[in-house]
């Protein structure tokens, strides 16, 4: 989906909601090929009006007719003149006779994509199948009048839904995983093997062709859940392009309606059915241990900010000047770990928005360095985005001993005071500076202070970046920190 969108943004000429149409149509496209018994392409019209290949997908339920990948090519001549008048007319069309490809016999379709609403077609769908390899039995023609269906829907802007955008990605239920179709009055046409060895195992051994799915769905559900769950039944008899689970015998069955219509008008349906017992067994699981995740986060963070309140107790009762300063040094540092762990504690996964993170220790350390009432606000520029926690923790306290020293030793305590954070976010580093509008610093110092060296000790030894100190060139100081991301997964490297 991403790289359809990165194809048609660099060649093609599409407004952003074409675009959103070809990627809602692209995340259809597993689905559309495995009913079609052959392969999907979708093709886009480039700026020197030629046409390009953005998605392919090959069907599971026959050969492919494309071994190697032609996404992002040019259309090949032995159907490019199919696709062209396809766009022109604005109609499905078909060869009568086979076209041949890499010495094989094949059947091509193209199919006008429009969007609801639109007339003329935004790109060209093509069902790519092998002759020789298209099946003759019930489900493989079941399978193929269905796709002729959606194909009609996909020509008069129909199909995708963009209801399906918010369906869950993980378990969704495949063609072959089960199958039924049913007309408008929700009785079922057809029912493949697969669909009906799901209801037997919920319990209903009887035949599904000719019963109302949604009384046979009633029938083996649990009552109470049934009860509190509306959307089912609408789901059930192919109302609304939706995903639903129904749970029977301590079986969990998610069912997928996708209505379809001609004209317009809901003629029936496809509902795609898999047994998703173990996954959301799985899912219960792990919601529990992020629940059990959250509550250590916060629980620390009650900890750390009780640890941080005793520090500020102790602090304004010490009489010595060095005690005080060193004790409300040691609150800001656990202070700033505090935060990152309420943050850990609000999300579910163990990376953090450092960003908000920032944003919440910039002023907490510039508040406490403050120097004769005057408190400095600090500016942060660019973005951080998402970072583990295990190197969220020690930039966090990094960045609060930067800022403080740069409102103790760089302002002054001056109202005229400035601290400027900006950071820069690669693939694979993240840059940070942190500079003031002060005196410049004295290269001679730099190393003594217990804060100058916890910040090189956790740059170098937990951040496994580099530091460096430097008089700016029109005063103040420069801290640059130089963090590699090549130890970050895919998952947390962006926001």
């Amino acid at each position: 989906m991403l790289k359809a969108a990165e194809i048609i943004a660099s060649e093609a000429s599409m407004t952003e909601d074409d675009v959103e149409w070809i990627k809602d149509l692209v995340r259809e496209g597993q689905l559309v090929a495995d009913l079609a018994y052959g392969d999907i392409a979708i093709w886009v019209k480039t700026t020197d009006d030629t046409w390009i290949a953005v998605a392919l997908f090959r069907a599971g339920t026959s050969s492919t007719v494309f071994p190697r990948d032609i996404i992002g090519s040019r259309i090949d001549q032995a159907w490019g003149q199919l696709i062209v008048e396809c766009a022109r007319r604005g109609q499905m069309l078909e060869p009568t006779e086979p076209i041949w490809f890499d010495e094989f016999a094949t059947q091509v379709r193209a199919i006008p994509i429009r969007r609801r609403g639109g007339y003329e077609p935004i790109a060209v769908l093509t069902r790519h199948a092998v002759v020789a390899d298209i099946p003759n039995n019930r489900q493989a023609t079941t399978f193929m009048e269905s796709a002729d269906q959606i194909f009609s829907m996909i020509a008069e802007g129909d199909f995708p839904s963009d209801a399906q955008r918010d369906l869950p990605k993980l378990g969704a239920p495949r063609a072959a995983d089960g199958f039924v179709t049913i007309d408008r009055e929700a009785t079922v046409r057809y029912a493949s093997p697969n669909a009906l060895s799901l209801f037997n195992r919920m319990g209903y051994s009887a035949p599904l062709e000719g019963t109302n799915f949604t009384d046979v769905v009633r029938s083996v559900g649990d009552p109470q859940v049934l009860a509190a769950n509306e959307m089912l039944p609408m789901v059930a008899s192919g109302r609304v392009p939706w995903q639903e689970d129904v749970t029977a015998k301590q079986l969990a069955t998610a069912i997928r309606g996708i209505p379809l219509t001609e004209k317009g008008e809901r003629v029936g349906a496809i509902l795609l059915l898999r047994d998703v017992t173990e996954l959301r067994r799985q899912e219960r699981e792990l919601s529990s241990k992020n629940a059990t995740i959250r509550e250590i986060h916060h629980r620390v963070k009650n900890n750390l900010q009780t640890v941080a309140s005793l520090l500020r107790i102790q602090a304004r009762r010490s009489k010595s000047n060095e005690a005080k300063d060193a004790l409300n040094q040691a609150m800001r540092r656990v202070e700033a770990i505090a935060v990152v762990h309420d943050t850990l504690a609000s999300g579910l996964a163990q990376s953090v928005d450092f960003d908000d993170v920032a944003a919440r220790v910039s002023p907490l350390a510039a508040e406490v360095a403050s120097v004769d009432g005057v408190t400095v606000r600090p500016t942060i520029v660019g973005s951080f985005g998402m970072l583990p926690s295990e190197f969220a923790t020690p930039l966090a306290v990094v960045l609060t001993e930067l800022i403080t020293n740069a409102v103790e030793h760089g302002t002054s305590g001056r109202p005229d005071g400035t601290v400027t954070v900006v950071a820069e976010r690669s693939d694979d580093h993240l840059h940070v500076t942190v500079s003031d509008n002060g005196p410049g610093i004295d290269s001679s110092t730099v190393g003594q202070g217990l804060g100058t060296q916890i910040i090189t000790t956790l740059v170098q030894g937990e951040l496994l970046g580099t530091i460096r100190w430097e008089r700016g060139s029109v005063g103040g100081t420069v801290v640059t920190i130089d963090i590699p991301l090549r130890f970050i997964t895919p998952t947390t490297a962006v926001k």
